[in-house]
């Protein structure tokens, strides 16, 4: 009688304890619901699809669309006892505790697929006594609402499988570029297997280390009963598809991340999944990347730089490439967008603009002695001393900080903050004449869009990349239209600069940026060589290059002529391939200059500025 009174208080307390469990367990109207940041889906110009933020989930497929064999490997691999247990599978768990005894720690889990839908849909991965039981509950309560073959059904389309997907729809989108209705043995077996640790065993991550994953599946068909070695062994032969372009973009990430940001000022709120199409150029991008990474690689050791960018943009400054730093993996700090340093002396363009709107001409001449503005005594590059009188090309073309200075002081500082605004810098700017060497800061992106303006003829050129949005259904919410600014020079200081900045690739600073082509550009390299510069130019695309450490600290002697100019050269030798020379827009002959530019005002003939 008393064993039986303990039985019966033993089975009470137990039931109390379900009951108190089963009392506190989510709301279960959650499996019908599907909570999930929207995606969103970024298309280069060419259409091939770059990259996705979000959790992306591609449509549901039902058990009879997709190939047997996934369904096999996936119960062969996580729950062979699946159609013959009521949730809970007693002998699994046995089996597993006696595998991890053997090996003295938990190397096998006895959880069903059943028990992993219910962990997946409704809780944590906290490991704890409640949430074990609960998920214990929640794998009984779906067996009685839901057949098997449903249950199947939601587990195929709620799982998660790496890359930010859910689902074996939207993850075979992801990895293999087609429906999961189309996967052959091995490409199914590679997703099975995704199950154990998504971000070690994808393709996209380690390929060789996921074919390795997709044979112990494949093993597990065999030993299950499923397939027969001859079919195994057929299988892991099978070709594995990939997605267009996976994976090789992987500087693109900085790009995305920039306009992910920008996506819900366009379409207001997001709480959709969002297809974006933008102007980046696949091919432009590769060649970005290569050129950023090689020569960090081959002469960033000796250099002392661990950081560069690139940034490349058509006339009208529509992003064509993008490269915000060494690697992504290591860091996500995008310093093409973000980072604000010193432009050094690439800032004289607009110094040397504003003075030929007022009238200067680049055979004008003007001294490049030691200047001093109170306690401040700018020096030339390396200690020059100077030549006495110089024409404006050739102290632009040799950077000359103190004629520079000179021209500044000339037309006063606003005149060259003034030029500065009107091509496109947006970032504060100090109002004395450090400014004019550039000791404000900005970034890579705006200097390069500011540049744009002498490439394309004169007309301000805002950077951007998204030219439309729509919805998965195809619904349009935003395209971009206009497709010009305002002239921000006139045709004779355009054509002025164009002449200066041709003599800084010709014989100036930048000569190491020369191509087959007409060329111009400028060099820039802050004080104790912290930030080193090339922004350049041709009839067809524009680019900027920033060489620096994110500490800012000192580089061996890197100056703006030397490793960006290089790069610069190396990205835009294979950007142009295929592309016919063309006259930059705007750019003449310097004796047609006098046809152009007003004989007045500071740097007329006859005076020295």
């Amino acid at each position: 009688m008393g064993l039986l009174i303990v039985m019966l208080w033993t089975g009470i307390a137990f039931a109390l304890v379900l009951a108190w469990y089963a009392l506190r367990l989510p709301d279960l109207a959650e499996i019908e619901n599907f909570d999930r940041r929207p995606s969103l889906a970024f298309v280069a110009a060419t259409g091939e699809t770059i990259g996705t933020t979000g959790d992306l989930h591609a449509g549901i497929v039902r058990l009879h669309e997709v190939p047997p064999f996934l369904v096999q490997a996936l119960m062969a691999t996580e729950d062979r006892r699946f159609y013959g247990h009521f949730g809970i599978d007693p002998f699994g768990l046995a089996r597993a505790a006696i595998v991890n005894i053997r090996a003295g720690r938990i190397v096998q889990g006895g959880s069903t697929l059943t028990q992993q839908l219910a962990k997946n849909v409704f809780l944590t991965h906290e490991r704890s006594l409640e949430r074990k039981i609960q998920e214990l509950l929640l794998a009984i309560w779906l067996e009685r609402k839901f057949s098997k073959d449903e249950i199947l059904t939601l587990y195929l389309n709620r799982v998660y499988l790496g890359a930010a997907t859910y689902g074996v729809e939207a993850a075979a989108q992801r990895y293999f570029g087609k429906s999961a209705r189309h996967l052959n043995m091995r490409e199914a077996a590679i997703l099975v297997g995704l199950l154990k640790a998504p971000s070690r065993y994808a393709p996209t991550a380690d390929r060789a280390r996921s074919l390795r994953r997709a044979n112990e599946v494949l093993d597990n068909l065999a030993e299950a009963g499923f397939a027969t070695a001859a079919e195994i062994a057929a299988a892991k032969t099978q070709p594995v598809g990939s997605r267009s372009g996976a994976g090789e973009l992987r500087s693109a990430r900085y790009f995305i991340d920039w306009l992910s940001d920008q996506v819900s000022g366009f379409v207001g709120y997001v709480d959709r999944d969002l297809i974006v199409r933008t102007t980046l150029d696949p091919r432009l991008q590769r060649a970005a990347e290569m050129a950023v990474t090689e020569m960090l690689s081959r002469d960033g050791e000796k250099a002392e730089v661990e950081q560069a960018a690139l940034v490349a943009l058509a006339p009208d400054g529509a992003v064509r490439a993008m490269v915000g730093g060494r690697d992504y993996g290591a860091s996500q700090f995008n310093r093409a967008t973000t980072a604000m340093r010193q432009p050094g002396s690439a800032f004289k363009s607009f110094v040397y603009l504003a003075a030929l709107e007022r009238g200067a001409r680049p055979d004008d001449r003007i001294s490049d002695a030691p200047v001093a503005i109170g306690d401040w005594r700018p020096r030339n590059y390396e200690g020059d001393a100077g030549r006495g009188e110089i024409t404006l090309r050739d102290a632009f073309a040799r950077s000359v900080n103190t004629a520079a200075v000179r021209l500044a002081q000339r037309g006063g500082i606003d005149g060259t903050l003034m030029a500065a605004r009107r091509a496109g810098i947006v970032a504060p700017l100090r109002r004395d004449y450090a400014t004019a060497l550039g000791a404000s800061e900005v970034t890579l992106l705006e200097l390069t869009g500011a540049f744009a303006p002498f490439a394309n003829g004169g007309v301000s050129a805002e950077p951007h990349a998204i030219v439309e949005i729509r919805d998965r259904s195809g619904r349009l919410l935003y395209r971009r239209t206009g497709s010009g600014g305002e002239r921000v020079m006139s045709a004779g200081a355009l054509a002025g600069m164009n002449d200066l900045m041709r003599a800084v690739v010709e014989r100036g600073t930048g000569r190491a940026a020369a191509l087959d082509r007409p060329v111009g550009g400028k060099t820039g390299t802050s004080q104790e060589y912290r930030d080193a510069w090339f922004v350049g130019f041709t009839a067809d695309l524009v680019a900027g290059v920033w060489f620096g450490n994110d500490d800012s600290s000192p580089m061996n002697r890197v100056a703006g002529g030397g490793l960006p100019a290089r790069t610069w050269k190396a990205f835009m030798t294979e950007a142009m391939r295929g592309v016919p020379p063309r006259q930059i827009p705007g750019a003449i002959t310097p004796g047609a200059l006098d046809d152009l530019v007003p004989r007045q005002g500071p740097g007329a003939p006859g005076r020295t500025p």
